[in-house]
């Protein structure tokens, strides 16, 4: 008997065969559905929005990334996952989508407002440059393909998975070869594209049969890096030495975040870290070590054991992950500072049903609220298929004055897979990928905003049906001029309001 991943991909190669995937310079190519489903649901439910600003304080600017909101797959150094600027507000909203045979998953932009983005195939991956209106692939720059003693490349996102654009426009990459590339632009006469400026060699520190999950700069410069088999380490960027420390027994899944302090935030499958550079040697060092309660087993829904969220720092005092407890997961808000007096757990919230709650997607983190996801029951693309969806559930948890934090409110309608939401401080919503149960087996998914302050769905947008549009882990990312992206498997999506008056 052939396994799930085996029909995943004999369907996907269906898909694929519909239309050729896009090259540098062609306009492009939708990703293919079926018209007869799309027909069947509704193109909009719901009403537009009106903007209702939610205040925040400005997230510092790390000196060595692209600016905040265009940097990475979570916004900014802080891994916050909000943006200053407006996204779609439901005004008669346009969906373009261009197919690319792969998920074009972390969507950063340029300083000239391209989409600077890496499409991971079941090959391998590709850094591409789109057009951020027309989708038109500009420049293509292909990756080294995948390692297949890494894993699965559904469940997989180390080499490519995670990359962050520099302050020269710079895309900084982990590697399937153990490296870290440092690609440029370039701009001729026959049109932009991409050059190899540097490599960092890390197959001095690293088990061959490990993956770079992700890389980002500290304040200083010095380029950290995880690994799926525990190791955190760092790389001196004008010698390129490199230096690293193993978690014994602990593997690593998510990204992490940084900070002005100089501190280095990482979650392993038992504990949460801050990391500091010796100020000596540069080396890794572990500053403190809180674990949590990281369950007895992989829930469906979940890509590594442990928590399923990336770090996000709140402000300048806290940084919050879940945790995979049993019978409820839990929000956790620590303390983030060197040394703390007290307890540094500040809090401990249950969110979600009983046996029915799991994350693999970071919190969205303001000074004072989270928004949490729920993705239980998420196993592959096999387990939207048909109709079918995962079990339901948004959350807002905030921190109380006093000490402690509370849930605001859940909604227990909104069915959320696997993407990574996102909220827009300008017009107080949280922008999600959705996919609601069809008992006539469509498989519709819908780019939909969450009013952040009653929880309630304002809008749901078609971005259009099928496997080729299922996000499959990709965020949704706003641009400079107020657009949403989203990538899928077959591609990226964008929605974009029309001008009205």
């Amino acid at each position: 008997m052939r396994s799930p991943w085996h029909i995943v991909v004999a369907v996907f190669g269906c898909l694929l065969a519909l239309a050729a995937p896009a090259v540098a310079g062609v306009p492009a190519t939708p990703i293919p559905q079926n018209p007869n489903d799309a027909a069947s649901v509704p193109a909009f439910i719901g009403h537009p929005a009106a903007a209702h600003p939610v205040p925040m304080s400005t997230v510092p600017q790390n000196p060595f990334m692209a600016p905040n909101g265009q940097s990475n797959i979570h916004d900014d150094g802080y891994q916050t996952d909000t943006y200053t600027v407006g996204g779609p507000l439901g005004h008669k909203t346009d969906v373009r989508s261009t197919y690319q045979n792969a998920d074009c998953a972390s969507v950063t932009f340029d300083s000239a407002g391209r989409i600077v983005t890496i499409c991971v195939g079941l090959q391998g991956p590709t850094l591409e440059m789109f057009d951020p209106v027309t989708l038109e692939t500009l420049a293509a720059y292909p990756l080294p393909p995948r390692n297949p003693s890494t894993g699965s490349p559904f469940t997989d996102f180390s080499g490519g998975g995670y990359f962050y654009l520099d302050r020269h426009d710079r895309a900084v990459i982990p590697t399937n070869t153990h490296q870290i590339w440092v690609v440029g632009e370039t701009d001729t006469p026959a049109g932009p594209g991409f050059q190899l400026a540097r490599v960092y060699d890390l197959n001095a520190v690293m088990e061959p049969d490990e993956g770079i999950v992700s890389a980002l700069p500290d304040w200083s410069g010095r380029i950290w890096f995880v690994t799926t088999k525990g190791l955190v380490g760092d790389v001196d960027p004008a010698s390129g030495q490199v230096q690293g420390v193993r978690l014994a027994g602990e593997s690593i899944g998510n990204s992490f975040a940084v900070d002005e302090t100089g501190g280095v935030f990482v979650v392993s499958d038992h504990a949460m870290y801050r990391f500091d550079a010796d100020p000596s040697t540069g080396a890794p060092v572990i500053t403190w070590r809180e674990a949590y309660d990281h369950g007895t087993m992989l829930k469906p829904g979940q890509v590594n054991f442990g928590s399923g969220t990336t770090p996000t720092l709140m402000g300048t005092q806290y940084v919050a992950i879940t945790d995979n407890a049993d019978p409820r997961m839990h929000v956790l808000v620590y303390r983030r500072g060197a040394t703390v007096s007290g307890s540094r757990l500040v809090c401990s919230e249950p969110v979600f049903q009983p046996y029915a709650g799991a994350t693999e997607n970071s919190l969205i983190g303001t000074d004072t609220s989270m928004v949490v996801e729920n993705n239980y029951g998420y196993t592959g693309p096999l387990a939207t298929s048909n109709g079918r969806t995962t079990e339901p559930g948004m959350a807002r948890v905030d921190l109380d004055p006093g000490g402690g934090c509370h849930t605001v409110w859940t909604n227990t309608d909104v069915h959320v897979p696997s993407t990574v939401s996102k909220l827009s401080l300008a017009n107080g919503l949280v922008y999600t990928y959705t996919k609601d149960p069809e008992s006539n087996g469509t498989d519709a998914w819908y780019f939909t905003a969450v009013d952040f302050g009653s929880g309630k769905a304002v809008f749901e947008r078609l971005a259009g049906t099928g496997l080729g549009y299922n996000n499959h882990y990709a965020p949704v990312s706003i641009g400079p001029d107020g657009a949403a992206y989203v990538g899928a498997l077959g591609g990226l999506i964008e929605l974009r309001d029309r001008a009205h008056g």
